[in-house]
C-alpha cells in the first residue's frame, strides 16, 4: 500500500505492515487471514487470497471471507477516482453483508465523513496506536522513518473483547457501538451525513451487534 505520501518516491513505494501488528492480527484471527483485498509483492501479511493491482482491484472484487485485514492506500487513487473513504465503506459493507470479521490499519482522521459515517457510525471497536511514527516497510524493508500521521486498527465484528485482548498492549481501544445510533460531530452537514448513512444501509445498524451472523469455517 501507499500510505498518504504524495511525493514522487512515496508513489513508487509499498508501505507495508510492521510485523508486530501482523503477528497481532493472525492472533486475533486464530491464524487465520482470509483476505487482504490490498496486498503487494513485498507484504509480509501472507492472506489466504491476496488481491492485487493491477491484476485484481481490491476494491470491486468480492470480500466474502470469513476474516479480513486491510492496509488500504492512504492518498487518492487518481486513476481509480478513488480514496481511503472507500475502503472503510467495503470494510463496513462486508461485516454487515458477509458477517465478515474485520480489522483495518488506518490513520486517524477523526473529522472526516468517512471516520463519521464508517467508524463511529458502523464499526466495533477503535485502537488508536500509541506509536509516535508507526514504522511501516518499504518496499518489504524497514526504511528506519515512521508515518506523517497517527494510526489506528479499527474493528468491524462481534468480538469486542477478545480484541481490547489482543490490541490494548498498542495502545488505547475504545468501544464505540453505542454511538451508531447517534449524529456524531454532524453540525451543519447534517444533510450530507444521513444522505450517506441511507445510501450505504448503514442508518439503524448496530454493526458488531449483529444476531444473525454465521460463523464461518
Amino acid at each position: 500500500m501507499t500510505a498518504g505520501r504524495n511525493n514522487a518516491e512515496s508513489l513508487s513505494q509499498h508501505w507495508c505492515t510492521p510485523p508486530k501488528y501482523v503477528e497481532a492480527i493472525r492472533r486475533f484471527f486464530s491464524g487465520r487471514i482470509a483476505l487482504d483485498p490490498c496486498s503487494n509483492q513485498y507484504s509480509i501479511v501472507r492472506a489466504e487470497v491476496e488481491y492485487t493491482l493491477p491484476e485484481v482491484d481490491g476494491l470491486t472484487a468480492s470480500w466474502d471471507f470469513p476474516t479480513v485485514f486491510v492496509n488500504p492506500p492512504y492518498g487518492s487513487d487518481r486513476k481509480r477516482g478513488t480514496t481511503i473513504r472507500d475502503w472503510l465503506r467495503r470494510c463496513a459493507e462486508s461485516h454487515r453483508t458477509h458477517h465478515a470479521e474485520v480489522l483495518a490499519l488506518v490513520p486517524v482522521a477523526t473529522n472526516t465523513r468517512h471516520w463519521k459515517v464508517y467508524v463511529w457510525g458502523a464499526a466495533t471497536a477503535v485502537a488508536f496506536l500509541y506509536d509516535t511514527r508507526l514504522r511501516f516497510l518499504v518496499n518489504g524493508k524497514d526504511g528506519g522513518k515512521g508515518a506523517p500521521m497517527s494510526c489506528a486498527m479499527v474493528y468491524w465484528g462481534v468480538d469486542y473483547a477478545l480484541f481490547e485482548e489482543v490490541f490494548v498492549r498498542f495502545g488505547a481501544v475504545v468501544d464505540v457501538r453505542h454511538l451508531h445510533d447517534k449524529e456524531v460531530g454532524v453540525g451543519e452537514h447534517r444533510t450530507l451525513f444521513e444522505h450517506e448513512r441511507r445510501f450505504h444501509g448503514v442508518s439503524g445498524w448496530r454493526g458488531g451487534r449483529s444476531p444473525t451472523r454465521t460463523p464461518k469455517s
